[in-house]
């Protein structure tokens, strides 16, 4: 699948798939280590008479990262000049993971372009901790780094992902891979090659840790910071999905969101599923997606 790239009002340059024609825009926002190019499975089944955008968040497959990001904002802010050079003034939203922080902020930033959200087991809107940790490797709950530069050396979290990344490990990626997302199915050699890969190029790992960890739009202390209340600010209808054999995010996250947009929520709980239902309940995903965001055939 070919990219395609545009140049950014801010300077960055977008590298992007798209496919399909009409009227009815959809953004996909990928998570962590990760791209574009992860939502194949979703690309493969969505209709061709929907438009389908998915870039490469800054830093991530082949997208600049001419200027480090702070926040998760930051991506939802490219994003919406993504969509103004575009020229698509409004659109459904998909974000997995910490795509689903972004998905929020660019929802609460900028209410007026988004119709509706899906987030696939996304991050909480309180952000996605990563805490210092003691000599056994545990995490000291409360110990909060300054920068993403001291977040860079943690043990644990960062310091062997970021190591594989420089030195284009592909087995321990697809090992770590193994373990924290891919619980139920295994996507195929081929895709597991394609994405691993794809995975590699991110340039920015700290940062979009530190982003997660100091996510916070809500209205109670996260430990990182006293929190905005943005996600008071989220006005279109949300769907939420997640698995039960989630080992990245935690139910509590989910339901975190879910009470936090009570009123405009719909919860989909998928049984014998990891962190990625893009492998292992594509099917039901893509049907549940098109569903939520009224998609008429």
């Amino acid at each position: 699948m070919d990219k395609r790239s545009i140049v950014l009002k801010n300077g960055e340059v977008y590298h992007y798939v798209e496919q399909g024609q009409g009227d009815q825009v959809l953004l996909l926002i990928h998570g962590n280590f990760s791209s574009s190019l992860h939502f194949t499975p979703l690309l493969e089944r969505l209709p061709n008479n929907i438009k389908v955008i998915a870039p490469d968040l800054r830093g991530y497959g082949d997208s600049t990262y001419y200027r480090r990001i702070s926040s998760l904002n930051d991506f939802a802010e490219d994003l919406y000049l993504f969509m103004q050079a575009k020229e698509i003034e409004t659109y459904d939203v998909v974000g997995w993971s910490l795509g689903g922080g972004v998905a929020l902020e660019l929802a609460a930033h900028h209410p007026e372009v988004v119709k509706s959200l899906v987030l696939i087991n996304s991050t909480t809107h309180k952000g996605y901790p990563v805490f210092k940790k003691g000599a056994d490797g545990k995490p000291l709950v409360g110990e909060v780094y300054q920068s993403a530069d001291e977040m860079a050396t943690d043990p644990v979290q960062v310091l062997p992902l970021l190591n594989a990344q420089k030195n284009n490990n592909f087995d321990f990626v697809s090992y770590i891979f193994d373990l924290t997302i891919y619980t139920v199915n295994k996507p195929s050699a081929e895709d597991n090659k394609l994405w691993i890969n794809e995975s590699l190029k991110q340039r920015n790992l700290p940062d979009a840790d530190w982003a997660l960890a100091n996510l916070n739009m809500s209205d109670q202390h996260n430990l990182y910071n006293a929190g905005t209340n943005n996600i008071s600010k989220v006005k279109a209808p949300v769907l939420h999905t997640w698995g039960t054999k989630d080992v990245t995010v935690p139910e509590y996250m989910i339901k975190d969101n879910v009470k936090a947009l009570e009123e405009q929520s719909k919860l989909v709980v998928y049984e014998d599923c990891g962190h990625s239902p893009l492998v292992d309940v594509p099917d039901q995903l893509t049907k549940d997606i098109l569903e939520f965001i009224g998609y008429k055939g």
